[in-house]
């Protein structure tokens, strides 16, 4: 019976490789989505991965969900904490909702998707836990602090964590990708992208989500046991932490 693995944004963008990625390593996969119904139904037609809806800031509709992917699934050993939104606006006009919002959906959702799967990984002596971070939660961005407090806390959680997991077999990394060609990166107006956003990369492109979902699989593997508490940067060399 192959492991079975769940990914929080799993239908869209770096998710939806993630999930793709995963099922060609073997896992069986389960992805969740917060409000895209058509995508999420698009990507179930495409891949047969079963797409389930709930918001990764409910933390009583991620423990329901989580029941419900088990008992049709398996026990879930490999979690990535994908899920993500931003509510960007420069410090002095965001207003308490935009921090709420994504602190709620980055941080929070991060606690509310790992607390429900952490007892029976620990049972089983085997687990996997992969939190996305970014870039600007590692060195901050005029417009986010939200976003990028939210990103560096996933951060500390997973340094934290990797150390209470490590002697049941539970490894916990985080990747921070840079600016990957994802539907909303490429949205960015190309004039900005080629005299802004690339010239600050020094690999001069683009990252693609089949680069991050690669580190995702290796990440979850047998071979990755003594990897944890890691932060592995995936920018183009745009910073080193």
């Amino acid at each position: 019976m192959s492991r079975v693995a769940l990914v929080t944004g799993g239908s869209r963008g770096i998710g939806a490789a993630i999930s793709k990625a995963l099922q060609d390593a073997g896992y069986t996969v389960a992805a969740t989505y917060a409000g895209n119904d058509e995508a999420a139904q698009a990507f179930t037609g495409e891949t047969g991965i079963k797409t389930y809806k709930w918001s990764v800031a409910d933390y009583d509709a991620c423990a329901a969900g989580i029941r419900q992917i088990e008992e049709e699934l398996g026990p879930i050993a490999v979690l990535v904490n994908n899920a993500g939104i931003t509510r960007d606006a420069m410090f002095h006009k965001m207003t308490p909702q935009q921090w709420k919002e994504v602190i709620d959906t980055n941080l929070t959702g991060v606690f509310n998707m790992t607390h429900p799967v952490w007892s029976g990984m620990r049972d089983r002596k085997f687990g996997r836990i992969i939190n996305i971070s970014s870039i600007n939660g590692q060195k901050g961005q005029a417009g986010q602090a939200n976003y990028s407090a939210a990103k560096a806390g996933d951060l500390g959680f997973t340094k934290a964590l990797a150390q209470e997991g490590a002697r049941a077999g539970i490894t916990v990394n985080a990747i921070c990708p840079g600016y990957i060609a994802t539907e909303m990166v490429k949205a960015i107006d190309e004039k900005v992208l080629a005299e802004r956003i690339i010239p600050q990369i020094p690999v001069g492109r683009l990252g693609e989500p089949e680069e991050i979902a690669r580190t995702v699989v290796f990440l979850a593997s047998d071979q990755a046991g003594f990897i944890t508490g890691s932060t592995i940067t995936a920018n183009g060399g745009q910073y080193f932490a």
